[in-house]
């Protein structure tokens, strides 16, 4: 499995910019707020998921957005969703709770994991995420955000939370 390390190599490897900020553990979406103050760009917030037929799932919304569980399914075309196993999230993204992170699609090697990614975020300039580990989070742009998604070979389903409605 790619660690931090590996990951930030991969990026300068692939041309893309990335500003990495060292911090405390943060494990959720509210904690750190005077760290994410100090960021510019769009925060995030990560789901790791599986559906009732076993497909997994990796949904990144920008921080604030709610995301309703009970209708996805619908947006994204799956069967119901619940929250996927530590161990599994380990195994396909190679990353631990509180450190879920977009990033982790690189360690998904079978592409066993869908990838839905929130509209805002789609339409950041700047995107935060952490780096396989949630003692650090880093900066990339949005274009520098789809050539990591391009040298996976992974397109994201787009969906606009605020509106539970797919763009793509």
């Amino acid at each position: 499995m790619k660690r931090c390390n590996d990951l930030l190599a991969f990026l300068s490897d692939h041309r893309i910019q990335a500003v990495t900020h060292e911090h405390p553990a943060v494990f959720t979406v509210d904690e750190g707020e005077d760290i994410k103050a100090r960021i510019p760009g769009a925060h995030t917030k990560n789901l790791f998921l599986k559906d009732a037929k076993g497909q997994l799932w990796l949904i990144s919304a920008e921080g604030r957005a709610r995301i309703d569980l009970k209708r996805l399914h619908t947006v994204i075309g799956s069967a119901r969703l619940s929250f996927g196993s530590a161990e599994l999230m380990g195994e396909t993204l190679g990353v631990t709770p509180g450190s879920v992170t977009a990033f982790g699609l690189i360690n998904d090697n079978d592409r066993r994991v869908r990838f839905v990614l929130d509209r805002t975020l789609a339409e950041a300039d700047r995107l935060n995420f952490h780096p396989l580990t949630n003692t650090a989070t880093t900066t990339v742009t949005r274009d520098g955000f789809r050539a990591f998604l391009a040298a996976l070979d992974v397109r994201p389903i787009i969906v606009d939370f605020a509106a539970m409605t797919r763009i793509d």
